[in-house]
């Protein structure tokens, strides 16, 4: 079932600035705090030397560039959860969609790569392993798409047959062609699966129960 919605919904639903959990997606753990906080000292420094050497001329625009570099870490969770909501807000057309998981199955991924000495002193290459859930989900109409996470606990309750709702977004006002696919919610166990937290939730689930009076 696809049920087409404004384009001021998924404007909702996908908002400009970033929500509070797609903050925390970029924030991520501990090694990406250290990461963000090693290019703000390093911006610092290269904005300080470039006001250092060009004098009092620079002083008030080196003083702007070093704070805002200084603050990178806390800015940048921003800055790129909102450029990627951006990519999908400029769609033209959205639609509520539900169908049924297809099948559920668990890979593997590559997170990063680092080199190590064995007990021969060769060079090996160890692999950072990450588990993911795939939900492969579909509809009636032939529609098929596959939603990735990292594997939690919570997705054992994840079955065949079990109803998803999401957001099909294209620039076909028949949706003949669809382009993404957002993260996807299971009634059922109301729970939310995706690599990346992209609607809104508490809208999503308003413009849901909106949904459910008119179509049951």
């Amino acid at each position: 079932m696809l049920i087409p919605l404004r384009k001021e919904a998924l404007d909702d639903m996908i908002p400009a600035i970033a929500t509070g959990t797609q903050y925390a997606y970029y924030w991520a753990n501990f090694s990406t705090l250290l990461k963000n906080l090693f290019i703000s000292l390093l911006g610092v420094l290269i904005f300080w030397l470039l006001g250092a050497i060009f004098g009092e001329a620079t002083e008030g625009i080196s003083l702007i560039l070093t704070v805002t570099a200084g603050l990178y870490w806390l800015w940048s969770p921003v800055y790129w959860a909102s450029v990627r909501n951006g990519k999908y807000r400029r769609y033209n057309y959205v639609g509520f969609w539900r169908g049924r998981v297809l099948d559920v199955y668990i890979t593997e991924e590559v997170v990063n790569e680092a080199s190590a000495l064995d007990k021969l002193g060769k060079v090996i290459i160890v692999e950072n392993l990450q588990k993911k859930i795939n939900v492969e989900v579909g509809d009636k109409s032939g529609f098929r798409a596959t939603i990735t996470s990292p594997l939690q606990r919570i997705h054992k309750v994840i079955n065949r047959g079990q109803a998803v709702e999401g957001l099909l977004l294209s620039n076909d006002p028949d949706f003949m062609r669809i382009s993404k696919v957002t993260d996807i919610y299971i009634p059922r166990h109301k729970l939310w699966v995706g690599e990346y937290p992209y609607i809104r939730r508490d809208i999503f689930l308003d413009v849901r129960k909106e949904l459910a009076k008119i179509y049951g």
